[in-house]
């Protein structure tokens, strides 16, 4: 910056025939370069500026389409400054400072060019104001230390000296504590009143007067003062200061002094743990600086505390929790009006998607008395925020309507106040109707919560009951009168406000419509009755319970027959499809069947169960049964957890086989658990490899040494899809499960741990976040033809895009689906706005901030409803179940209630013997009783 600096006035003060004689040796040269070069290069230059113009008006045009757009103003400002365009300049830093907190960089430019300006004009009011903004945003040593020396600059005006003082003593509030930038302005200050000493300082042999040997000592007690205070203050290189002080004091050091500076130092010891992770941290340094926040909490001191929260935001800015935890402090412990505002202020500014920091805001400014008009421009914009859920701007209304409530004085019967909170319920309500229903399909306040608090304040604040009872009934209409808890609210309601007559009513319409729990309105009733009810009005209620109890019980049993009867005919289906099954594999295995083919069959099992995990090879599926995607052997996989959208099905690959004579001769593949940490699993991996053992060591060539490729055939040489790569070292093996998902032959390889699922039930290898997150978006509704390059040009016209992904099924083809996250919230919640329902290639798509439904799990991985047996999870590969694999079995068989039947080896039923000592003893069935068995037939 200096060097910058330095540049810039040599320029400057360069003589005019300086400049003569340059032109001059420049216009020489183009001419002796010749003229044709000169006009190629003017021709350069005319281009780049129409495209820098043509840039310059679509960015301004995206930015009257969408002014939240932060990456387009930084452009646009980056090339207005590019081009010299000062007036347009001013404008567009104008308008993104009035919508976004500036960053350092983008400050310190802005100065720069003012500055320059400044010196032609000879304005430096407008700078000082730009200052006073700079310092606003977020605490910045460099910003206050380059205000510091331009108000130096202006020292010679009138009040010049105390305006710089005062600049200093601003900026030491600000930044004087920081450890490790504080003491460059200490320096500064004493270096500035150093200089006024030299000015104050008598002529060499001259005697000073009484009056200047008075300024004299006074300006020498302004230095040591500043000496003493910095010196008691805990900043990095404090000995040098220290040394520095010694050497300029004519006087010893106080004790005093040297007591104050060697407790800094102590303090020093303590801080510098922190401050050197902070260091050694990459950006954001968030687990670094709440632990530096925790440690100063503790230490109590609210200046540090202050600081460090403020060290903190200014790099991480967009972290909503960080901002509600410094407003919390500064409001319960500073309470200083201007710096806890100044704070709200600043963090509805940064994170205005989340509604907790605008209520703060609200509650702020109503405890520090802030003028009404004021507070309902800030609920204005809080409306214009862009809230990710509807329930937002329902909680953002009931904190204003409660401002509003509280301004009223209920003891007068009319006032402006209570005009203006009725007109905001009505208000509120059709602001949910019109605005929010027609953005998120729902209103946001399914109970009514808005309408039942306004019906409370006009039946105990304004003793107008009728008005209370018009609001129940509208809430009664949209949807509520099924709930047992919202009739018992109204009722409660009328108990305290209203009057028996219509107590009893309300209370007759619940149990009438309750359906959820009708029997403890029904309890209420009678309760109510025996209170305050005659013999014929406790009758009429006892007959209207029972009669409607009874309807209820009739209801609930035809319910739960209809359910057995559905159950039963499911398990009647089920059964019939179970014998057909059994009798036609029975069947095929007598036709087709030749000695030593059962043993194959039992190896193969085998192989299966020693490798612990069911390979991910075609199986044979039954005609007639399953739908056209099982019947080509579909195979789907799902990227994200909890999705469902539309998919791609390709037919399966036919396996190659090997020739008879090389089947027989493969050796039984075993694994060596204790090699987990060596080793890896790699699955979905086309049947038509000829040799998977070679391709798969050139695509693992990479991750370091292979000890062995252990590929898995079927007993009949068919490559079964998957195989287990070793490594020579657990870091080799690290690296290739990098290679997660890489496609080979267009269909995407899975690659996961090596883990025994007997011991690590619970592992799983899903390696995205499952819950809510808010900077990333779930885009759907996408042409198949879609790339990622295209997708990405689309998004990141609303913010930086870190990452995309489409998702794909296990062939590799597309489902229409994708992922892509932003640096930050903002961005996602604009893009949503933006994007949802617009259209790629003529399909309208759908943009989603990404919360994917969690799956159901069952304690027991073993068992599911009633107690039933399920297979295990290790029988769908190291992934699980996909959502997209269809679940053929209807709920109804997950609760039998009878003992299902065990199989035999070779697929047919088997009952269970009646005598326990007959277990495991049963004869397994000869070709000849098959044949007998069909014989009979």
């Amino acid at each position: 910056m200096a060097a910058a600096e330095h540049g810039e006035m040599e320029q400057e003060t360069r003589a005019p025939g300086d400049e003569e004689e340059e032109e001059m040796e420049s216009e020489g040269e183009a001419h002796g370069d010749g003229s044709s070069e000169g006009t190629g290069q003017a021709s350069s230059d005319e281009d780049d500026e129409k495209e820098n113009e043509a840039e310059i008006q679509r960015l301004e045009e995206q930015l009257s389409i969408n002014a939240f757009d932060y990456n387009c103003h930084v452009d646009l400002i980056k090339l207005l400054r590019q081009e010299g365009e000062l007036e347009r300049l001013r404008r567009a830093r104008q308008k993104m400072s009035e919508l976004f907190p500036l960053t350092e960089e983008i400050w310190l430019d802005w100065l720069k060019d003012e500055m320059k300006v400044e010196e032609e004009d000879s304005s430096r009011e407008k700078v000082y104001e730009l200052f006073q903004r700079a310092v606003k945003d977020y605490i910045c040593p460099e910003i206050w230390l380059e205000y510091a020396q331009y108000s130096i600059g202006g020292m010679g005006e009138e009040g010049g000296i105390a305006r710089v003082r005062s600049v200093f003593e601003r900026a030491l509030t600000a930044v004087g504590l920081h450890m490790t930038k504080g003491s460059t302005v200490w320096d500064a200050y004493r270096e500035f009143e150093n200089a006024i000493l030299g000015t104050l300082q008598p002529m060499p042999g001259a005697i000073p007067s009484g009056e200047q040997q008075q300024m004299l000592n006074a300006q020498l007690e302004k230095i040591h003062t500043l000496f003493r205070r910095q010196l008691g203050v805990p900043l990095l290189d404090m000995e040098a200061t220290y040394a520095e002080y010694e050497e300029w004091s004519e006087e010893p050091i106080t004790e005093l002094v040297t007591q104050n500076y060697k407790k800094a130092l102590k303090q020093v010891e303590k801080f510098k743990t922190y401050e050197e992770a902070l260091l050694a941290a990459e950006a954001p340094k968030l687990v670094e600086y709440q632990a530096y926040i925790d440690f100063e909490m503790k230490e109590g001191d609210p200046a540090r505390i202050q600081l460090i929260f403020e060290r903190a935001l200014a790099e991480n800015c967009l972290v909503p929790d960080l901002w509600a935890k410094y407003t919390q402090y500064l409001d319960r412990q500073l309470k200083v009006k201007d710096l806890v505002l100044s704070a709200h202020d600043r963090a509805t500014t940064n994170c205005p998607w989340t509604v907790g920091l605008w209520k703060s805001y609200i509650l702020a400014m109503e405890r520090h008395c802030v003028d009404h008009n004021i507070v309902t421009e800030t609920f204005d914009k809080a409306l214009k925020a862009g809230f990710i859920q509807a329930t937002d701007y329902v909680e953002i209304w009931q904190s204003y309507l409660d401002y509003l409530r509280r301004r009223v004085d209920f003891t007068k019967d009319s006032s402006k106040e209570l005009e203006e909170l009725r007109s905001a319920f009505v208000r509120a309500l059709d602001y949910l109707k019109q605005e929010v229903e027609e953005r998120f399909s729902e209103s946001g306040d399914p109970t009514c919560s808005i309408m039942q608090n306004w019906a409370r304040i006009e039946a105990s604040h304004c003793k107008n009951i009728q008005k209370a009872r018009e609001l129940w009934d509208s809430i009664m209409t949209k949807g509520n009168s099924k709930f047992a808890n919202m009739w018992l609210e109204y009722y409660n309601l009328e108990r305290a406000h209203g009057d028996i007559p219509h107590c009893r009513k309300a209370l007759h319409r619940a149990v009438q419509c309750t359906t959820d729990y009708p029997e403890h309105v029904c309890d209420v009733m009678l309760s109510f009755e025996r209170l305050e009810g005659s013999l014929e009005e406790w009758d009429t209620a006892f007959q209207k319970i029972e009669t409607r109890l009874s309807r209820v019980n009739e209801q609930r049993a035809k319910a739960a027959h209809k359910e057995a009867s559905l159950a039963r005919q499911e398990e009647e289906k089920a059964e019939q499809r179970k014998k057909s099954r059994a009798e036609k594999k029975t069947a095929k295995k007598l036709k087709k069947a030749k000695p030593g083919d059962k043993r194959k069959a039992e190896e193969d099992d085998e192989d299966e169960e020693e490798w612990g995990e069911e390979a991910e090879h075609p199986k044979k599926k039954r005609k007639g049964e399953e739908d056209k995607a099982e019947d080509n052997n579909t195979e789907e996989m799902e990227t994200e957890t909890g999705l469902f959208g539309r998919s791609t099905t390709k037919k399966a690959e036919t396996p190659l086989k090997l020739k008879p004579s090389v089947a027989k001769e493969l050796p039984k593949v075993l694994h060596d658990r204790n090699k987990d940490n060596v080793t890896i699993f790699v699955s979905n991996l086309p049947y038509s490899m000829t040799d998977p053992e070679h391709e798969l060591r050139k695509v693992f060539a990479n991750c370091g040494d292979i000890s062995e490729v252990r590929v898995v055939y079927s007993s009949n040489g068919t490559f079964r899809g998957y195989c287990y790569v070793e490594f020579a070292d657990e870091k080799s093996a690290l690296d290739a499960l990098k290679l997660d998902r890489h496609q080979i032959r267009g269909r995407p390889m899975f690659v996961s741990p090596c883990v025994d699922k007997t011991k690590n039930p619970e592992f799983k290898v899903f390696k995205y976040s499952k819950t809510l997150e808010k900077h990333k978006l779930f885009v759907s509704g996408l042409p198949y033809s879609t790339t990622k390059e295209e997708l990405e040009d689309i998004f990141k016209e609303h913010g930086c895009v870190k990452e995309t992904r489409l998702v794909i099924n296990r062939s590799g083809k597309p489902k229409g689906l994708a992922y892509v996250e932003y640096e930050n919230e903002a961005q996602a919640s604009q893009a949503v706005l933006k994007l949802d329902g617009t259209k790629i290639k003529d399909h309208v798509i759908k943009v989603a901030i990404s919360n994917p439904p969690h799956r159901k799990q069952t304690d027991n991985p073993e068992t599911t409803r009633g107690g039933t047996p399920m297979v295990p999870r290790q029988a769908y590969g190291p992934r699980g179940k996909g959502r997209t694999q269809v679940a053929l079995l209807p709920r109804s068989l997950h609760r039998q209630n009878a003992p299902t039947a065990t199989k035999n080896e070779n697929g047919t039923p088997q009952t269970q013997p009646a005598s326990s000592g007959a277990e495991g003893e049963t004869k397994k069935l000869s070709n000849a009783d098959f044949a007998r068995m069909l014989l009979q037939k």
